[in-house]
């Protein structure tokens, strides 16, 4: 099977910078198989390592977009009749339900750094009907440290490029933590800022 998505893959490569972005918009492509080999190319000097992150990362996020739709219009039923023929386990699905139940909106940011869940996921998403573009911007935030990981692992390594699995995995809870921080600081930016003018309109209101 490995095989046959790395033929796919190289002969996607003929559509330069799109070729990536089709590959990862199907779900059964890996991000982590293609993304690697993607790397690879930066180093052999045919592609550019930033215009490689771009066209990833939005594969990345339209490629979950299709289980989210899938989950949106297919539902539950639909999804445990025909999951297989898309390549979804049920007890996946169960895994990810619960997974969504426990944490909400927030995990279509932060189940993209588990693996297991980083595909799956999308479909409670798209059930629960998240908004769409909560749903997108979510995923392209986390795919964004996610290709560049893959990406620049597969550059450095060049031809080893296939041991970037193994060695990702170790960075990818350190950067997960460090998305959270700076998520958790913007939204309590965010937060001081809407209390700072609502208290410049109650004392405007009350000079009145």
């Amino acid at each position: 099977m490995e095989q046959l998505i790395l033929e796919f893959v190289q002969f996607l490569k003929g559509l330069s910078y799109l070729g990536i972005v089709i590959a990862l918009t199907f779900e059964f492509v890996p991000a982590e198989l293609v993304l690697p080999l993607a790397g690879y190319w930066v180093y052999e000097g045919d592609m550019n390592l930033w215009l490689v992150v771009l066209a990833g990362t939005v594969g990345g996020t339209f490629g979950p977009l299709t289980l989210y739709f899938l989950g949106r219009w297919g539902g539950r039923p639909f999804l445990e009749k025909y999951g297989k023929y898309f390549f979804i386990k049920e007890k996946q699905l169960e895994a990810a339900d619960r997974f969504f139940q426990r944490h909400g909106a927030i995990v279509a940011f932060t189940a993209r750094f588990l693996p297991g869940l980083r595909t799956i996921i999308s479909i409670p998403c798209g059930m629960s009907k998240m908004n769409v573009w909560t749903f997108s911007i979510y995923t392209f935030m986390a795919m964004f440290p996610i290709t560049f990981l893959y990406v620049y692992l597969g550059y450095k390594l060049g031809p080893r490029w296939k041991d970037v699995g193994h060695l990702a995995d170790q960075y990818l809870l350190p950067i997960l933590i460090g998305m959270l921080v700076l998520l958790a600081i913007y939204m309590w930016i965010k937060k001081r800022l809407k209390t700072s003018v609502y208290s410049v309109k109650e004392f405007t209101t009350k000079k009145r």
